[in-house]
Formats: C-alpha cells, structure tokens, sequence
C-alpha cells in the first residue's frame, strides 16, 4: 500500500560527484575549490524540488543494490520523499554522474552512466500512487514504465508535467499524455527540425499538450499562450553551479500551475527558484523553501 501524495516523479536518479573547479582542465591537473557527494538526475532532483516547496512527494524509478544506490535512496528520504515506488535491483550497479563545475562562470561539464540497472517496466509502476497524486513528472527515462504511468494519469485526470530534455527512444510515445511540455532547446530544435525557436514552440503545440515551453538557460524561458510566446528573462545573480537549474524550473513550473494557471506568473515563480538553486553547488543543495521563495520574490 503507497501512501498518497501530490508531486509523483517518474525516471532518472542517480548518484552526483560534484566539484567546483578554478577552470575544467584538459590533459593537466587542478586542484578541487569544494566537492560534494549527492543525489541527482532529472526527475529526481525535480521531485526533491517540490518536496521542499511543500508538497508530498515520491519516486519512481530503478537503483541498483550496491553503496550508490542506498546513498540515493539515503538522499530522497532525508528529503521526506517517498521510495516506495523504488524498483532495487539486486547485483546491478546504479546510475551516476560526474560534474564539473567552473567556479567563474557555474557552467558545468557532465560525464554520466546508467551503470547496468534495468529500466522500470510498466509492471512494477505502482499505478495506485499515480491515481492518487496531483501532479505526475517525467523526464524521458524509464519509457516503458512512463508510458504506463502517464496512461493511468490521464485516465484520472493527474496533471503530466514532462520535462523534454533529450529526444531520446519512446519519447515520442508520451507526449500525446502530456498537459505542460516545456523543452530544452536541444529538444525543441530536434524534435521540430527548426532552428528558430518561435517556429519550434509552434511545432512543440501540435503535439497538443495545454501548456507548451522551452527553456533557454541564462535566456530565461518562453511559453506559448492563446496565440502569443510569453518570454520571462532568468533573475540576474552569480551563479555558483547551474547543475539541475532546468530540473528545478520545471518542478516549480508545476508546483505553481497547480496554485494558479497564470503562466507569466508560473514562470517567474520558476524562474526565481532556479535562480536560489544556482547559488550553491549541486543540483539540490540550494533548493529552496516556500518562503525563501516569496522573499526572493519581493525583492526581485
């Protein structure tokens, strides 16, 4: 029996070695300005996001039985974030990233693997969590088991918020499911074949989602509504890692969706929790609470 919760997040997690470096070195050395051990991945790191901005969440996914895989379990229930949903598969090594991070600019260089955990399959989706929840996230990964998922969604009416980071095999499958649809701009150029950006969000529409986007990093992001593009620039600050930004706006997306279906303000709400995920190094460290939020918010 799975508890009931509002934020659900279905695909990658896996287990982050972060550094913060003067520069990112090619064939020579540096020495490490911090470095941190923490859980990551797109939907993971999303569902850690709307944990800390109130609402009851859980996971969804695959690790593998081994010491990475217990720190990621670790890292979600610290976070008060339901693993039930946690397929563990015993002999197999978990997913895991390598970050670099250059300490001037916070640009970051990633090295990842899956390691050799199966993906979920549709029948270990625990579909009475979904049925239940308020909001169901994916990112691409776990295809199969996210087909299955969304398909439960729509039948009861659980927002599908699906953060289009890469064109990847069965993404395709999804977005017919699909209520927001906010894409990297890697995304957006692929799957349209545009390279300009006002013509790719009119191709992201077809599919037919409610709410359809595209994130441009520092350039803030854009969002299609009733027959105009909404641009919403990115807050100015420093940035100290921007590991997991695009993760965050699009749990903040959803979070503030729910609350009110005004989109220039769903996109400053996000915009603005990006911005506080940025000042530190991870992609969770910095993740804010609600109040933290509306702070930043009035004074910005």
């Amino acid at each position: 029996m799975h508890t009931k919760v509002d934020f659900v997040g279905l695909g990658f997690c896996s287990n982050d070695y972060l550094s913060l470096l003067p520069e990112i070195p090619i064939d020579s050395k540096v020495q490490m300005l911090q470095h941190l051990v923490q859980g990551g991945g797109p939907a993971a790191t999303a569902t850690v996001a709307a944990a800390r901005l109130g609402l009851s969440a859980a996971f969804i996914g695959t690790v593998g039985d081994d010491e990475p895989g217990k720190w990621i379990l670790r890292d979600f229930e610290k976070e008060q974030v339901d693993v039930s949903g946690i397929a563990v598969r015993p002999g197999r090594t978990s997913p895991l990233a390598y970050c670099w991070i250059e300490a001037p600019t916070g640009k970051r260089s990633v090295a990842w693997t899956r390691g050799d955990t199966e993906e979920l399959q549709p029948e270990e989706v625990p579909l009475e969590l979904i049925r239940q929840a308020k909001v169901l996230h994916i990112d691409g990964h776990n295809p199969k088991g996210a087909l299955a998922a969304v398909k439960e969604a729509r039948k009861h009416g659980v927002l599908v918020n699906f953060d289009a980071g890469t064109l990847r095999d069965g993404v395709k499958e999804l977005l017919p499911y699909t209520d927001i649809l906010i894409a990297s701009e890697a995304f957006a150029r692929s799957f349209s074949g545009e390279n300009d950006l006002d013509k790719a969000i009119l191709e992201l529409k077809e599919t037919g989602a409610g709410v359809t986007g595209i994130t441009l990093g520092e350039g803030g992001s854009m969002v299609w509504d009733n027959g105009k593009i909404l641009r919403c620039p990115a807050f100015l600050i420093k940035p100290v890692d921007t590991t997991g930004a695009g993760d965050t706006y699009h749990a903040a997306f959803a979070v503030r969706y729910l609350e009110t279906k005004d989109l220039a303000d769903c996109m400053r709400f996000a915009s603005a929790v990006a911005a506080l995920k940025c000042l530190k190094l991870g992609g969770r460290t910095g993740l804010p609470r609600r109040e933290e939020v509306e702070l930043f918010l009035n004074h910005h």
